[in-house]
């Protein structure tokens, strides 16, 4: 029976290419599923041994943590040097934009609860 290892939506280009170069260099047979356009199905990485699937799972965590570990350390770097921030940073670097997708937000959910108020 298959095992699903990971899913690949939304997963960067960097990741996905580490994860295969990762499972090539410790010899897991693997096979990739690519995700749909639409959403509809998710990709990802698959094995169909259980033994195989509990050494990729392990080798994936050992991935996980480490790269969360580096980009935890990038984003840090950026933070210090003053390349990114939260909200405040955005409105600051680009104002019309942010505030222009707040707008965008304020309309939809009003759009959206429109409905819902006209009721009461």
């Amino acid at each position: 029976m298959p095992h699903h290892l990971m899913n690949l939506r939304h997963v960067p280009d960097d990741e996905a290419d580490e994860i295969r170069a990762l499972f090539e260099a410790h010899d897991v047979v693997y096979y990739e599923t690519s995700p749909s356009r639409w959403g509809i199905s998710m990709g990802g990485f698959w094995v169909h041994d259980d033994d195989e699937a509990a050494r990729a799972r392990a080798l994936l965590e050992a991935y996980h943590r480490q790269r969360q570990e580096t980009q935890r350390r990038v984003y840090e770097e950026n933070l210090a040097r003053g390349e990114s921030g939260g909200v405040w940073f955005m409105l600051r670097r680009h104002p019309v934009r942010t505030l222009a997708a707040c707008l965008a937000i304020l309309v939809i959910a009003g759009l959206s609860l429109l409905p819902f108020v006209r009721i009461g």
